[in-house]
């Protein structure tokens, strides 16, 4: 099959649509030839299709593109960020409730890190909002032992180079220490924002500061925000907060979201709880960024 036969979308995309997988690891299973096209089995991903062509993948036929959904998720530590892990470890994907659609996350949380993670059915959603170019920041809560130079954690924001890799401009700033507490040194409270996020970023800058990270947690990714989220809980975005913060990328691919039927929209809670996996509304994005005893985020005991 001929690329300029079509004019529709590259194929690892359409995958990526359709939930079955990321754009990446659509590529990845065209090269292992688990793909076929009309009945051929095809090897590049430098192939457009239309609506109107068959796709199997390892067997199946390509499910139709679902309308495109984002939930927010508090990752505990202890999980890898991966469908499958070879080192047999529990994965994020293990433990979301069982009849939450089938999602790719955006970006990763190291196993040990905790807090906000992105989920959606769109990897090519995924891939947009992964990118440093959507220009979302990244908020974190580091718990860190050794003693803090505030001097230090304020030429961050020229950035670091560590071990050959440089890392880009980061905004650090010592937390208020608990009210008593003369020395800052044993476990100390840092709010991290961050633009691209590369692997072990902020472990390995705190490192180079002398410090070491006891605790991790994601708060913030772009205007999302994981408030008081319990560990584990799910929450739905909802239309309307998506076409106010990613219009651009439905723009861009010329997606319509069609609100749901009373009866779809009951199905859009997860869990066994329904108290505890809901649907994310503007009204609750701003309860979370404006909590109500914001200075008490965690327990005295985390400090």
């Amino acid at each position: 099959m001929e690329q300029e036969k079509h004019k529709g979308d590259r194929i690892a995309k359409v995958m990526a649509r359709a939930g079955i997988c990321s754009r990446r690891e659509a590529e990845r299973w065209i090269a292992e030839s688990r793909v076929k096209v009309n009945g051929k089995v095809i090897n590049s991903p430098a192939l457009n299709i239309m609506v109107s062509d068959k796709v199997v993948v390892d067997g199946k036929v390509l499910p139709s593109r679902e309308q495109t959904r984002l939930f927010l998720y508090h990752k505990p530590p202890g999980l890898v960020t991966t469908h499958k892990d070879e080192q047999g470890r529990s994965t994020v994907f293990d433990e979301l409730p069982k009849n939450l659609p089938r999602v790719v996350s955006v970006g990763r949380l190291d196993l040990n890190t905790e807090g906000l993670l992105l989920l959606t059915n769109d990897g090519g959603l995924s891939r947009h909002l992964e990118l440093p170019d959507t220009g979302w920041k990244r908020k974190y809560r580091v718990r860190v032992n050794g003693k803090v130079n505030p001097t230090r954690l304020a030429s961050l924001k020229s950035g670091i180079t560590v071990e050959g890799v440089r890392y880009k401009s980061i905004e650090a700033k010592l937390e208020e220490q608990p009210e008593g507490r003369e020395n800052a040194g044993a476990n100390s409270w840092i709010s991290i924002t961050l633009r691209e996020g590369k692997n072990r970023e902020i472990r390995r800058v705190m490192e180079a500061l002398g410090l070491k990270v006891t605790r991790l947690i994601r708060t913030d990714y772009g205007p999302f925000t994981l408030g008081k989220m319990e560990r584990g809980a799910v929450s739905e975005v909802s239309i309307g907060v998506m076409k106010s913060h990613i219009s651009q990328y439905f723009e861009d691919n010329n997606i319509t979201l069609k609100r749901q039927s009373d009866d779809a929209d009951k199905k859009r809670t997860f869990g066994r709880n329904p108290e505890k996996f809901k649907k994310f509304s503007s009204k609750t994005q701003e309860k979370r960024k404006n909590p109500s005893n914001s200075t008490r985020k965690y327990k005295k005991s985390d400090k």
